[in-house]
């Protein structure tokens, strides 16, 4: 039997309950995964809030995009993975359990040096960090200016930017500044003056600007520090984003998806990941009894890191 966490209605994370059922056999091309870790996004509140739609056909709503855990059967068809391997998945639906199956093409080995719960935590935020460098063309020698540097996407943004050759200045409060530094970029301080405080580090201002918080200052800042607005890209202000005439990128109105980019990014990611290149620090640990607590934290905007749910 799976036990697995789902959302019986539509609404906030008191809506998440347990629910056991009977094992799925995997058909033609997909693999069963005893779960050992899952990554828990803002996106998994988001989707139990309706943001997609609230088609009550789909109740209960399973919860939970991406995990890490082994290999313990294989459908019709696998030949990429053997029964026993340490893997990633991403993106799987219903990650929040202690048994998923899924597609073998969204599965990847895990790297030794990561743990199940580095690894569980590693795609969904490195695809969408992945997108927002793919979409603004960041390349070696650009000065790319990311806001929210200390988020999990942000993290990631700075880390894949210097990996490219690029020079980073990321803003986030004074508590997160160290970590900020810690990436091997510039800090600065949220707050009035912000684009001056950026031009006292490049006085010519930034080629590129990723913003992963949302707000109008960064949005403002950003069209401030840099010229071409195609280099300007938000996962998050799309209202505003769009009038300002900046890449929308995600699951917003009007925003590019970036699919097929983010599917291609994975492998790379954990590739980066296993060398050491890339790191997800997790910020905290949660038991599948206590998946709404988790989802509670990851969608407060401070985590300081991961949330992961462990089975």
């Amino acid at each position: 039997m799976t036990t697995r966490a789902i959302a019986v209605r539509y609404g906030d994370p008191s809506a998440v309950e347990l629910q056991t059922i009977p094992d799925a056999a995997p058909g033609e091309g997909r693999v069963a995964i005893a779960v050992r870790a899952a990554g828990v996004n803002p996106s998994d509140a988001k989707g139990i809030a309706g943001a997609w739609g609230r088609d009550e056909t789909k109740l209960p709503l399973p919860i939970g995009s991406e995990v890490a855990g082994v290999v313990t059967e294989l459908g019709p068809g696998v030949t990429d993975v053997a029964i026993g391997d340490e893997v990633i998945a991403f993106r799987v639906r219903g990650g929040f359990a202690d048994r998923v199956v899924t597609a073998a093409a969204n599965v990847f080995a895990k790297p030794p040096a990561l743990s199940f719960e580095e690894a569980s935590g590693l795609l969904l935020v490195g695809a969408t960090a992945w997108h927002l460098l793919d979409a603004t063309g960041v390349a070696a020698g650009d000065c790319v200016l990311v806001h929210g540097a200390s988020g999990s996407v942000g993290r990631v943004a700075t880390q894949l930017a210097i990996v490219r050759g690029a020079t980073v200045v990321g803003t986030a409060s004074e508590r997160n500044a160290d970590a900020v530094r810690a990436l091997g970029a510039a800090w600065v301080p949220y707050g009035d003056g912000l684009a001056a405080r950026v031009r006292a580090i490049w006085p010519d201002g930034a080629d590129v600007a990723l913003d992963t918080v949302g707000t109008d200052e960064a949005v403002d800042t950003s069209v401030e520090l840099v010229a071409d607005r195609g280099r300007i890209a938000t996962i998050s202000a799309f209202r505003r984003g769009g009038e300002a005439g900046i890449r929308l990128l995600g699951g917003g109105p009007g925003a590019d998806p970036g699919s097929a980019v983010r599917a291609a990014a994975r492998q790379p990611l954990v590739d980066l990941a296993g060398a050491g290149r890339l790191r997800v620090p997790v910020a905290r640990t949660f038991p599948l009894t206590e998946a709404a607590a988790a989802i509670e934290l990851a969608s407060s905007g401070h985590p300081g890191g991961k949330i992961v749910i462990v089975p």
